[in-house]
């Protein structure tokens, strides 16, 4: 159920979107119990005067390659998980496409699980 959406700038290539979408998406099955094919997620570039930010924040100093990963998904893991999951994230984002930690921010948005709709606007989970 998680909708992912994925903030970035312009000028990256169709393989390094759709592998940075693949860390999530992995990390997602692998520790977060999300089900095989439960995939929604939007990718989209922005010009550099369209993601406005602080240079630095909580000691994380951010470069022009800074990547916002919003998720929403249902309710109910727990901060362990959570934190398991924000690590696994930036060490794939190191290693699969050689990003610098500083510029990986994560935020989850949790909601109740009646508030999907996977089609036919039926509530399927509710």
């Amino acid at each position: 159920m998680p909708f992912v959406r994925i903030d970035l700038r312009k000028g990256k290539s169709p393989e390094y979107r759709k592998k940075l979408g693949e860390i999530v998406y992995d990390a997602m099955i692998e520790l977060i119990n999300v089900p095989k094919d439960d995939k929604f997620q939007v990718i989209t570039e922005h010009d550099r005067a369209d993601l406005n930010h602080a240079d630095s924040y909580l000691g994380n100093h951010y470069s022009d390659d800074l990547v916002l990963i919003q998720i929403t998904l249902n309710t109910g893991r727990s901060v362990e998980l959570k934190k398991a999951f924000y690590k696994r994230i930036v060490e794939q984002y190191q290693a699969q496409l050689q990003g610098r930690p500083d510029d990986v921010v994560i935020n989850l948005v949790e909601v109740a699980k009646e508030n999907w709709s996977f089609g036919h606007g039926i509530a399927q989970y509710a």
